[in-house]
Order: structure tokens, then C-alpha cells, then sequence
């Protein structure tokens, strides 16, 4: 369960998992001793050793209750098939939803990682992920478990002590997502940068090719990167050594097992029915490691999964080869006097900017109806952008109606687990989303 959720947040987890055991932290027994008083399912509430004797009476230390526990008489028997975890994806609307993972999944998710990184028992996996989060379960644990190969954990994402725990790590393969490589490249340069042992990065999202070009030639390093989720440890992912598509996260990741087919395609956003390369549509998953389903959610379930496919609410297109492509989440698509505009789009062009950090466009109501744009940016450290930069900024990169007339510059940006910001906190902060926010339009900036 993600360490940040607060009583009511883990309490909601507790009970839609009809959890019988809660294993904490001292450091969080407040919020856990909180949440389970609202979990009835709860009757058992273990506590790391190491606590003191002012804790909760109710709760046992960890190794008392192994030293207590009695020998199994036998072992239970699995199947590929059954449950090993629920998973409890962060998501950006509503609670989160179980991903039932199965025993098949965490194998194949390990045999496939370990295939596709070219991974040996020389190598050394680090990351900074946290356990609650599908991609250092299904990748480096698993993926350096298959491989026979060393993992290195450090507790969480540092810009300013990364490159030291890699280091000393002596680590050849690491993981990213979201913001952590532009985090990591807008760090000043310094004479060290390519003193590292990284042979490969992998991660997503796909950024812009000359990014990723400028990374690796910074850091001497490789990376590949892909499209994946936690409904299914199968999505996209390049090649090592293959030439890059620009924007594209590859083609159907592969099992090294004959017999193991991942397919990708794009099906109509209305019916649902496949559609032809080179047009949008929403992807579409069919592998052997998918999901049975969301826990005790039909009704998503019946959206999601349809006639063996994963449905997964993002829309890409795919190449004559088969290469994938993501353009936006289906919901965060904003529709502006006529046009679709891809969110992901004009936020990759305002990262690139040097005082910005990390930004976040979204939807606004219009006062001609359909939407507005507005952009939430995060500065640099020691940074300033001026909001008339920024729109010059995307008005020289970007056609005209797609850069936004809205523009708030802030601290912070409320995020998921997996450091993906959280739109849907953003759309629900205050009723007026554009109070207060610089106009572009009104201060007479034209842009045609």
C-alpha cells in the first residue's frame, strides 16, 4: 500500500481487499493503526521489529509471531493462474482499482525483462521505485531474479543523490519513469557525469529524440524505452542496438518462449472494432499475462477487457510495422474550437524549455464552449519563467490553437505513486480553474 495514503485512503484498500493482515512501520503505525479501526476484515496487525513499548498493545512485532508461528504440514498448491497479488494501481480518477496479478504474470514479466535488456548474472539492477509500484515488481525484482543478477534498492528518488547511489551501486541497468530522466538532465553538468558503470536505461514515457540522444551522450549510457501498465506486464519496448522511431515506444514486447504471443492494435474509440495503421485509436493488448481483472469491479472489468483484449484507455497509433506510438490518455484529449489537441504534446514542448521543471495541461471550460488550454508549470531550481516566454516558447513549436491562453507557475504537482501527476486533483483544486491564472488573450497576445 503506498506509504503517503492517510487513514482514509488506506482504509478504503483494507476493505475493498477484505485484507485479514496488516504488516507496517513504526515510522507509519499512526496512520495503519487509523485505517484498520475503520477495516473490520483486519484481525491480524503485525509490527517491524524495532518498535517501542509505547506502540499499540494490539499490535505484535514481527518476529515474535515468527518465532510463535507453527510449521506448515504441507505446501499450498499453485497455479500459474491463481492470484499471487492485488496490486492497487494510483490510477487519476476516482479510488484505486485491484489488479489482480497472477503467478504467471510475475514469471513472465522477469523471463521477458531479463530477454529484453539482455540481461546476465554480471549485471547489477538499481532502482529507487518504490514496492508498492507494478515496475519494481514486475521488472527489477523479477527481471533480476530471471536473470541471476544482483538488484540494488535505495528508498527513494533523489536528483541531487542519484548518480552517487549508482555509483556505488556499480549498477548496469536501471529503471526509470515519468519525470525522473528530465529531472536528471536539467541537473547542471558537471565533470563526473559520464563516471558511471550504466550500460542501459529503461523506462517510459517515450520523450523526444533529441532528448534522448543528448542523455545518452551526457551519461554514456543506452536507453530503451516502452509502453507498459500494471493490467499487463506486456506492452511495447525497442530494441537494443535498433535505430529509434521518433515518439514511437517500440513494438510488442516478446517472450523468449515459443508459443507466448503479445499483440498490439488500435481500435475504433466508438465500437471498439480494430482499425488500419497510421490512425488514432485507443490501444488495445492480447497476450497470455493480462489480467483476470480488476478485484470486485465488474463493471470496469466489462469495459476493460472485451473478447480476450485489454482495453487500456490511451490512444496511440501503430506503424506499418508495428511500431506503437501514444499520443494521450482518451480523457485527457482536450477538443478546442474543432481541433483535438493532445495534452502530452504541448507539455513535451514546455519541458523542454530551460527554466521549467515539469508542467501539466489540461482541459478548461471555454466560454465559447468545448475547452481551453491551460498549463500548470513547476520551475527549475532558481528559475523563474515568465508565462509570455512559455507562450512564445510553444508558439514557435507548436500550431497556433494548441498553445495554452492559461498559465500558472507553482511550486508543486500532486502526483501518483509513479510520479505521473495527478489530473484529477488538478480539475477539482477550486471551482474557478482560471482565477487568478495569467491570460494570454488578455494580455493581447496574438498568436496567428
Amino acid at each position: 500500500v503506498n506509504t503517503a495514503y492517510k487513514r482514509d485512503e488506506m482504509a478504503y484498500i483494507l476493505n475493498n481487499a477484505e485484507a485479514k493482515g496488516l504488516v507496517t512501520d513504526p515510522s507509519l503505525i499512526e496512520v495503519a493503526e487509523a485505517a484498520a479501526d475503520l477495516a473490520s476484515c483486519v484481525e491480524i496487525k503485525l509490527l517491524r521489529d524495532g518498535a517501542d513499548s509505547n506502540l499499540p498493545s494490539n499490535w505484535t512485532g514481527f518476529g515474535e509471531a515468527h518465532a510463535k508461528a507453527q510449521p506448515l504440514a504441507s505446501l499450498p498448491v499453485i497455479s500459474p493462474q491463481d492470484i499471487s497479488m492485488l496490486v492497487y494501481t494510483s490510477g487519476t480518477t476516482g479510488n484505486p482499482k485491484g489488479v489482480q496479478v497472477t503467478h504467471l504474470m510475475y514469471v513472465a514479466a522477469g523471463q521477458g525483462f531479463a530477454h529484453w535488456t539482455q540481461a546476465t548474472s554480471d549485471d547489477r539492477f538499481f532502482t529507487c521505485l518504490p514496492y508498492y509500484h507494478a515496475n519494481i515488481q514486475y521488472y527489477s525484482t523479477m527481471g533480476a531474479l530471471a536473470a541471476g543478477a544482483t538488484l540494488v534498492v535505495v528508498d527513494r528518488f533523489s536528483a541531487s543523490r542519484f548518480w552517487g547511489q549508482v555509483r556505488e551501486a556499480k549498477a548496469t541497468i536501471v529503471n526509470f519513469i515519468g519525470m525522473m530522466m528530465p529531472v536528471l538532465a536539467k541537473n547542471d553538468p558537471t565533470p563526473q557525469d559520464k563516471d558511471n558503470t550504466v550500460r542501459l536505461f529503461y523506462g517510459s514515457p517515450s520523450f523526444p529524440p533529441e532528448f534522448l540522444a543528448e542523455f545518452q551522450e551526457r551519461f554514456d549510457t543506452d536507453i530503451i524505452v516502452g509502453f507498459g501498465m500494471t493490467e499487463t506486464c506486456f506492452g511495447t519496448i525497442e530494441r537494443i542496438g535498433e535505430d529509434r522511431r521518433a515518439g514511437s515506444s517500440g513494438g510488442p514486447r516478446q517472450h523468449p518462449a515459443e508459443g507466448f504471443e503479445n499483440q498490439v492494435r488500435i481500435a475504433d474509440q466508438v465500437t471498439g472494432t480494430p482499425i488500419g495503421v497510421d490512425t488514432v485509436g485507443e490501444i488495445t493488448i492480447h497476450n497470455p499475462a493480462i489480467m483476470p481483472g480488476y478485484w470486485r469491479n465488474e463493471e470496469q472489468n466489462t469495459e476493460t477487457l472485451r473478447d480476450g483484449w485489454l482495453y487500456t484507455g490511451d490512444l496511440g497509433w501503430v506503424d506499418s510495422d508495428g511500431f506503437l506510438y501514444f499520443v494521450d490518455r482518451k480523457k485527457d484529449i482536450i477538443r478546442r474550437r474543432g481541433e483535438n489537441i493532445s495534452s502530452q504534446e504541448v507539455e513535451n514542448v514546455i519541458k523542454r524549455h530551460p527554466k521549467v521543471l515539469d508542467c501539466a495541461v489540461l482541459a478548461v471550460p471555454s466560454e465559447l464552449g468545448e475547452d481551453e488550454v491551460k498549463a500548470y508549470v513547476t520551475p527549475r531550481k532558481g528559475a523563474t519563467p515568465d508565462p509570455e516566454e512559455l507562450v512564445h516558447w510553444c508558439a514557435e513549436n507548436l500550431a497556433y490553437f494548441k498553445v495554452p491562453r492559461y498559465w500558472e507557475v507553482r511550486d508543486e504537482l500532486p502526483r501518483t505513486p509513479s510520479l505521473r501527476v495527478r489530473k484529477d486533483v488538478l480539475r477539482q483544486e477550486r471551482e474557478d480553474l482560471i482565477e487568478g491564472c495569467f491570460d494570454r488573450e488578455a494580455a493581447g497576445i496574438q498568436l496567428r
